[in-house]
């Protein structure tokens, strides 16, 4: 038989057995996923309504306080979660040029060295006995086997299986790093809630004392009131309790503070220190605007939906893997080099030369449970992974729109508790005069006190919702990796 005809016969072979075991294969049904969004927010109005790459928008132009940059540069260093992450990132791109090398051919060295010592009835010592050998010429007491070879061995990917593999690694590493980036985005925008809400209550704790000023003083005209007999002890006492009962709050809030600091150390990955922070005007300070572009915007710029959209192309071709398990596989073997049982013989040629070439082919025939279950379950997590796709993207459209409706109510909100505030300011005045021309009891002066003092804490924290808002949005748009 013919070289040719050898080829020829083993290929007929081959594909006999690819035929036989591919008419086998299972059938499994894929998921495309659903990616359709609206044409806009509905909660948007169209006056604002402006296409804009919020990706390109970088945090340090979106926040423009220094002190809140610089502990977001702090954190983006230093943080444990991200930089855990990055080495995670390092090994799945390891992972890549791990799978690229399985559909290279292999190639290697090696040298092998033996000693033997021949038993006189053994087969080789048999052989010799009987033998007609002269003296001098017969087999070594001890026989040595020298052995240099370089050999190759390389598996044809006739069914793309390796390559589907290298994609498969190289997705799942893009995918790590648009997790990555959404830690990030994630990251800027704790960090800024954080600071945000430490700003809003070294606010609160600065009313809180303006209030127990105010307080104090109304304590002493009461208690001159009292000597002069226009007013009696229970009244002295009530206003002394209202008193107190702020002094401890002053303390409430104090670990509050403490406790948000710490938090934003540990974001930043430091030791506990004090937060430098600018809380100057933060009631009258206007919350950022940004355009918010469109809903298929999303796709592309928030980084967990690009991270869902490349798990789920990874996850189809581990299917297309999965399915080349049922298919054959071929192989080829090489090895060149020289062996001889001395080392003058060495490298003698042809007498201690090798030279080896054999191919395989090897399909699985009989008890394919186990990769009948992995190619069902490859299909199964395609599935599962279209699903999330679409989950995640409606997520994150739902996180738009519920921000950009809290942008409204909350600027409204704003609005109605600064008249509040106003009005009661002004109660505060009345009040004091009304009591002191004994118009008015102690406790109308009590209650008008404690109501300005909740509106004014109110009106700073709904400053805070604004702001934090405005972070979210930015966030929930896709901002703050980059």
């Amino acid at each position: 038989m013919t070289l040719y005809n050898k080829a020829l016969f083993f290929l007929t072979i081959s594909l006999t057995i690819a035929g036989l075991t591919s008419c086998s294969i299972p059938k499994v049904t894929a998921r495309q996923a659903d990616v359709s969004l609206p044409a806009s927010f509905h909660s948007a109005n169209d006056s604002s309504s402006v296409t804009t790459d919020v990706q390109s928008l970088d945090w340090k132009a979106f926040f423009d306080d220094p002190l809140l940059a610089g502990l977001i540069d702090s954190a983006l260093v230093n943080n444990q979660e991200v930089n855990i992450l990055l080495q995670k990132l390092s090994r799945s791109r390891n992972e890549v040029s791990t799978r690229k090398g399985e559909y290279l051919p292999s190639v290697g060295v090696g040298f092998g060295a033996e000693i033997e010592k021949i038993g006189r009835y053994t087969r080789n010592g048999a052989v010799e006995e009987s033998l007609d050998i002269d003296e001098g010429k017969h087999i070594p007491e001890f026989l040595g086997n020298l052995q240099p070879e370089l050999f190759a061995s390389w598996e044809i990917d006739i069914w793309k299986k390796l390559h589907n593999a290298e994609k498969v690694a190289a997705m799942e590493y893009l995918a790590g790093l648009e997790g990555k980036n959404f830690l990030i985005s994630n990251l800027v925008a704790e960090i800024a809630g954080n600071y945000y809400e430490l700003v809003s209550l070294d606010n609160q704790l600065l009313n809180l004392r303006q209030n127990l000023e105010l307080q104090q003083n109304a304590f002493e005209t009461v208690k001159l009131l009292q000597q002069a007999g226009r007013s009696n002890a229970l009244a002295v006492k009530r206003f002394e309790a209202e008193i107190e009962k702020n002094r401890g709050e002053v303390f409430t809030l104090a670990q509050k503070i403490v406790e948000v600091e710490n938090e934003i150390n540990f974001l930043a990955g430091r030791m506990p220190q004090a937060v430098a922070r600018n809380s100057e005007g933060f009631v009258e300070r206007e919350p950022p605007v940004i355009g918010y572009g469109l809903p298929s915007d999303l796709l592309r710029n928030r980084p967990d939906i690009r991270r869902a959209e490349l798990e789920m192309q990874a996850s189809a071709l581990d299917v297309k893997v999965a399915r080349a398990n049922f298919l054959p596989s071929f192989g080829i073997r090489a090895g060149l080099g020289f062996q001889a049982f001395n080392l003058k013989y060495l490298v003698r040629a042809p007498e201690s030369a090798l030279l080896s070439l054999a191919g395989d082919i090897t399909a699985p025939l009989i008890n394919r449970r186990a990769i009948t279950a992995e190619y069902q379950n490859a299909n199964a997590r395609q599935i599962e992974a279209a699903y999330e796709y679409e989950r995640t993207i409606l997520q994150g459209y739902l996180e738009v729109v519920t921000q950009l409706s809290a942008v409204d109510n909350l600027a409204s909100e704003f609005q109605q508790r600064e008249r509040q505030v106003a009005a009661m300011d002004e109660s505060i005045e009345i009040a004091n005069l009304l009591f002191q021309s004994a118009h008015a009891d102690y406790l109308e002066v009590l209650l008008t006190q404690r109501e300005a003092l909740e509106s004014r804490q109110e009106l700073i924290e709904t400053r805070k919702e604004q702001m934090n808002v405005m972070v979210t949005l930015y966030r929930a748009l896709g901002g703050g990796w980059s």
